[in-house]
């Protein structure tokens, strides 16, 4: 262990010194030197940075330099060195020789970005009447010179007549008596103000109107309380705070045991008895309940599996064949182009009936179309750089042929696909997508593209459902775009169908998450309260990707995006986080999700309800498998890829160990 940790050592104070050119000069005799140095931009600035190679003798070399940014989204520089500052930052620069690994020498500068002067603060979400003996959030919006909201802008609150109303620690506004104070809100020179009257407090007494005595972990109740005057009439604008105690069944440790929002939103975690607390004023209600195990658990079977091990397995889909039988495709990740057909007709005896094998180290993506005839594969890292799709006729999947390749305007590589009415939505080179007309397959036809014209944008993958596009975009988030939608649209009812086509895609609307992680998205509308989200599925590699021999541990989670008020007031409202793994792909069906979470396998989970807080501690996961296989690409790690529901079974791809097809075992488990 001791020889582990020192040679680990080692290998960090390499790294170290080679960052700082110092084993670079030492081992090649050259170093790089940038010009301009201490530089400080501007949003929207340009500036051409020049690198010159020079011996250990001052001498210049004719070593030809590129540069790259550790930032691309925020600060974008040419390979030739022209920087262009897109967000405010500090953000790395690097410039490198172009020759042999061995003989590459490397050269990293920062470039800070400065922020544009703050303009306006402004308090929002202001209530009308304010009463004695309560607590309002206050809320600001800080905007700067080029009206972009600045987050992180220092912001101090003050009151002028503490005695009336005063700040707390939070920024919550504490109304203590009647009377008149002056709020104050103010960054750097900035400031804005709020004349404030403090009313006397009405309120006798607070009731709780709901009638729900015992619910499940994870049921969402609404607590609805009201605050009422002596005579009886209801406060409607009297705000209320709401609390919880819990005694959980278990003697494990507490934990998070629940959830309560400021509505009065409540979810539970584990089972036991909860009393809610409402408060107005110095009027306070209470109710307790009961609240038992989801107790939904069932049996995963594992039914077949098709070993893959000399290559990596990536994207699958499942279809019925024309002959009635069943089929599968699989694509491979850092192979040599291949694409396997599978017969699944019978899952405990999968088997491989054809491959194609195409130019390319990557066939990522892997579709079939709604009648079952035409599949179109991804290609990444062709030889000749001509990348794009190709489009195979699987009428007979044993015999499957290629119809034609397809590579306009395609030839930075395509990631991921989707096929929806005979036209395919294709990632290009990961800026946009392509719609790609395939009527005529042997003669397909790109009608036209979308692309975000945000800094530094970039796309992952699209999913399209009754017309409407949905693309995962990173750090942009999730982008609904209509192109042909119709009015039994899976959307938002406010949403004007048909605004859009395949030859004029329209965006809709968008959400983004901090993370900006944001690598899958999947619309669905909850079966059992007509609920329309959108999931929006993580993916990232904080620990690094084990191509070879290491397992991978990656990072992030599903979140649940509900759009109830229309395509431009989306809301975060749940997530599903399993500790210490990360998502991939996953699929909706009825009100089960079904994701493969990279490292922690396959999950199946209940999505019935309303949602709210992590489905993970509630007991909403009904089964789960890891697979994982003594002779996979990577032994013994499991990294699932791709789950897909279809006649009551669960096929899914594994990166490390190829195609698994399972059965839930109906008779619950039933916990404690």
């Amino acid at each position: 262990m001791k020889k582990i940790l020192s040679t680990l050592l080692a290998l960090l104070f390499i790294c170290a010194i080679q960052e700082n050119g110092y084993s670079q000069e030492a081992r090649t005799g050259k170093k790089i030197v940038i010009e301009p140095t201490n530089i400080e931009l501007k949003i929207d600035q340009e500036l051409q940075l020049k690198a010159t190679v020079l011996n250990d003798k001052d001498e210049q070399l004719e070593d030809r330099v590129i540069f790259y940014s550790r930032a691309r989204r925020s600060l974008s520089v040419t390979p030739q060195g022209l920087v262009k500052a897109l967000k405010p930052g500090t953000f790395s620069v690097v410039a490198r020789t172009v020759g042999p690994r061995s003989e590459r020498i490397s050269k990293t500068i920062e470039i800070k970005v400065a922020y544009p002067p703050i303009k306006e603060i402004t308090l929002v979400d202001k209530p009308q009447r304010i009463y004695a003996n309560t607590n309002v959030p206050l809320s600001y919006r800080v905007t700067d010179a080029r009206d972009l909201e600045r987050g992180n802008a220092s912001v101090s609150l003050s009151s002028s007549n503490p005695e009336v109303a005063k700040i707390d620690p939070f920024g919550r506004l504490q109304a203590l008596r009647p009377g008149t104070t002056t709020i104050t809100a103010k960054t750097g020179r900035v400031s804005t103000q709020w004349e404030v009257e403090i009313l006397e407090n009405p309120v006798a007494a607070v009731s709780i109107e709901n009638e729900v005595s015992n619910i499940r972990t994870g049921d969402v109740v609404d607590f609805n309380a009201v605050a009422k005057t002596a005579s009886g009439e209801v406060i409607e604008d009297m705000p209320l705070t709401y609390s919880f105690t819990s005694k959980t069944d278990d003697e494990l440790g507490e934990g998070a045991s629940g959830q309560i929002e400021d509505d009065g939103r409540f979810v539970a975690n584990k089972a036991g008895l909860f009393t809610i607390f409402a408060k107005a004023g110095n009027a306070i209600a209470e109710k307790t309940i009961r609240v038992d195990n989801r107790n939904i658990q069932k049996e995963l079977q594992v039914v077949g599996h098709g070993l893959i091990s000399d290559v990596h397995t990536s994207d699958l889909w499942v279809w019925e064949g024309i002959d009635g039988r069943d089929y599968a495709i699989t694509g491979t990740w850092g192979g040599n182009g291949e694409a396997y057909f599978w017969d699944v007709t019978d899952p405990s005896n999968m088997a491989i009936v054809d491959t194609v094998t195409v130019d390319a180290r990557t066939v990522n993506d892997v579709k079939v179309s709604e009648d079952g005839r035409t599949a179109v594969i991804t290609r990444e890292g062709a030889s000749d750089r001509k990348n794009g799709i190709v489009i195979l006729d699987v009428t007979n999947p044993r015999d499957v042929k290629i119809i034609s390749e397809y590579n306009n305007g395609l030839t930075g590589g395509v990631h991921n696909a989707f096929i929806y009415k005979n036209h395919v939505f294709a990632v290009n080179n990961g800026r946009r997508y392509d719609i790609i007309d395939i009527n005529d397959p042997k003669n397909p036809e790109t009608v036209s593209r979308f692309e975000l014209d945000t800094p530094g944008h970039s796309i992952h993958d699209v999913w399209v459902e009754n017309g409407i596009a949905y693309s995962s975009n990173w750090s942009d988030g999730i982008v609904a775009v209509d192109v042909g939608s119709t009015p039994m649209a899976n959307s938002p009812e406010k949403h004007n169908v048909g605004v859009g086509s395949f030859k004029n895609p329209v965006k809709l609307g968008s959400f983004t998450y901090p993370s900006g992680w944001n690598h899958a998205a999947f619309p669905f509308k909850s079966k059992s309260t007509d609920d329309f989200y959108v999931i929006a599925g993580d993916e990232a590699f904080p620990n690094g990707l084990g191509i070879d021999n290491e397992p991978t541990i990656p990072a992030g989670w599903i979140h649940f995006v509900k759009f109830e008020g229309g395509w431009n007031s989306p809301k975060e409202v749940a997530r599903y986080e399993v500790p210490e793994a990360g998502t991939h792909n996953m699929w909706v069906k009825g009100d089960t999700l079904y994701v493969a979470y990279y490292n922690a396998g396959l999950r199946v989970v209940d999505i019935s309800g309303e949602l709210m807080g992590n489905l993970y501690d509630q007991g909403r996961e009904i089964a789960k498998h890891i697979p994982t296989h003594h002779k996979g690409r990577v032994p013994n790690a499991p990294m699932a890829w791709g789950p897909q529901p279809y006649k009551g079974y669960i096929f899914m791809s594994d990166w490390n160990s190829g195609l698994w097809a399972y059965k839930l075992v109906e008779e619950p488990r039933g916990t404690n």
